[in-house]
């Protein structure tokens, strides 16, 4: 049982996140197969975890916390509210990020480890480029929570804590189909496909869920994917960089659109990619501003909303995901069960790993006050 201060701490922690909780939704897909079948969740179902090799008493003990990159603002956001938490349930916190280098980040995790760390929580560059380390962490009795980003064929992998990311991609491609009113307009309608890094397994989660959605109209030739880029491989962008994505969407207008053909929308998964797309048309498009998909709520993207350059983005309030992340820690540490809400979806390779599933929400220019600023998650000064 917790103690009473720590349970009104991760109480406070969990209030911050006024606007988005964290629902028992399970993704209609799995990491092979994101088909539209629905799979079972078991909402709050308890799992058992292996219990740390040197387990501290409650309010002690390090954790190591390791991220991909500080070039992105929500890695930043996930890092200090992770870091803020943890601190504030008592515990001593290693956190680093790697700059998006695989080799950078197998380096910190292993000191992590040899420093005397006994829960790692770890946002992945790849999913597939951490099994020696893990296997390290696995021997030395560390729990593994694998942090929005699934760790793949890993046994090592205790807990999985992330947004649905099926739904995320569900999101976006239901509010493309609802802005150009697909059931019952006649088109055809114009639309290009930006998904995110091959290596990032939530991609395909996104992708997946949003094409879900999309195929169909796709299929009666509603909408038209002009340059023909419409498989995963075809359309994933390397390190979600913004440069990628504007680089491919330069070719993609000069091949396409240059002679006038009206381009409707942009299924982006995320607002790095977003962006990319955004600073390509300005440079190269002259027609009606298409609709345009995001994730995350970075402020460049929320600003580019507010000015209709960008319809919508998805909504992760990192602070509900710190809050559920150290709720999974401090059990472990205590030798208990962390809470989960799916036991079914998100299979490593090595078998479905227990996992907690916040429910994302959209932002658009009709509700960002109510989501982002009257949330305390941005000040109106950040948006100007």
């Amino acid at each position: 049982m917790k103690k009473k201060l720590l349970s009104a701490v991760l109480s406070m922690a969990m209030a911050a996140s006024l606007m988005v909780g964290c629902g028992s939704s399970a993704p209609a897909g799995t990491q092979t197969d994101n088909s539209a079948a629905q799979t079972e969740t078991k909402t709050e179902t308890q799992t058992a975890t292996e219990t740390p090799a040197d387990t501290t008493a409650a309010g002690g003990g390090k954790v190591g916390v390791a991220m991909p990159t500080k070039d992105l603002q929500r890695w930043n956001q996930d890092g200090a509210n992770m870091e803020e938490q943890l601190k504030a349930a008592g515990y001593e916190v290693d956190l680093q990020y790697a700059s998006n280098d695989i080799a950078t980040q197998v380096s910190q995790i292993e000191n992590m480890i040899s420093s005397g760390a006994q829960v790692l929580v770890i946002a992945s560059i790849d999913g597939d480029s951490l099994g020696t380390v893990l296997a390290q962490a696995k021997e030395a009795g560390i729990s593994v929570i694998a942090y929005d980003r699934l760790i793949m064929n890993s046994d090592a992998v205790s807990y999985y804590a992330t947004f649905d990311n099926y739904m995320v991609g569900t999101k976006q491609g239901e509010y493309i189909r609802d802005q150009l009113d697909l059931d019952n307009a006649a088109g055809p309608f114009n639309i290009e496909i930006f998904t995110g890094d091959p290596g990032d397994n939530n991609a395909r989660f996104f992708y997946g869920g949003a094409m879900d959605v999309l195929n169909k109209y796709i299929d009666e030739g509603k909408l038209v994917v002009q340059s023909g880029q419409k498989d995963f491989d075809n359309v994933a962008t390397a390190n979600w960089s913004t440069e990628n994505a504007q680089s491919r969407m330069d070719a993609i207008i000069s091949a396409n659109y240059a002679n006038g053909t009206k381009l409707d929308a942009v299924l982006c998964s995320n607002d790095s990619t977003a962006l990319g797309v955004t600073n390509s048309l300005e440079a190269n498009y002259t027609g009606d501003w298409p609709i345009i998909t995001g994730q995350d709520c970075d402020v460049a993207n929320v600003k580019n909303m507010i000015a209709g350059k960008q319809s919508m983005s998805i909504f992760k309030d990192t602070r509900t995901l710190a809050a559920k992340t150290v709720e999974m820690v401090d059990a472990i540490m205590k030798g208990s069960e962390a809470p989960v809400n799916d036991t079914s979806t998100y299979d490593n390779g090595t078998g479905v790993i227990p996992s907690f599933l916040c429910e994302p929400v959209f932002a658009d220019a009709s509700n960002y006050k109510e989501l982002l600023i009257d949330s305390g998650y941005y000040s109106e000064d950040d948006l100007k």
